[in-house]
């Protein structure tokens, strides 16, 4: 547990503010990920269960809200005021998907920049070959999803 604590810290260092949106939503994804919390970025709520779901569907289905609220709190406590004021009564993957609609041409622009940066990337006389290679690697880092 003490490790998720201590990735914890990055979400209170790192606050949402709108331009860090790629950053936010990376180190989120760490933080998540470390508390077993990764798929409820990629998944919406499920649906009510119908009367009769058996026992497993239950547990299942808080799990998946269990996990959908602590997910959330940790989004909304690592933004601006601002950005929680608009995004408190929404869940997880709703907060995502609107923080996209919000800062996806930003990201775009950013990653039109890394790649261009990438492309553009020479070896000059006398250089580290290795010096390079850890450069354009930090560039395909940055466009990774």
């Amino acid at each position: 547990m003490s490790t998720s604590v201590n990735l914890r810290s990055l979400m209170d260092t790192n606050k949402l503010t709108g331009p860090n949106f790629l950053d936010w939503l990376r180190n989120l994804r760490i933080v998540l990920r470390s508390e077993d919390l990764g798929y409820i970025l990629d998944f919406p709520l499920p649906d009510p269960l119908p009367e009769g779901a058996s026992d497993d569907d239950q547990k299942a289905y808080r799990k998946h809200l269990k996990d959908s609220d602590i997910a959330t709190c940790i989004m909304l406590a690592s933004m601006s005021p601002e950005l929680q004021k608009q995004h408190e009564s929404m869940d997880a993957h709703t907060i995502v998907f609107h923080l996209r609609e919000l800062f996806d041409e930003q990201a775009r622009s950013e990653r039109f920049e890394t790649s261009r940066l990438l492309f553009t990337t020479k070896m000059t006389p006398g250089s580290s070959a290795m010096a390079i290679c850890i450069k354009m690697n930090g560039y395909i880092e940055r466009l990774a999803p």
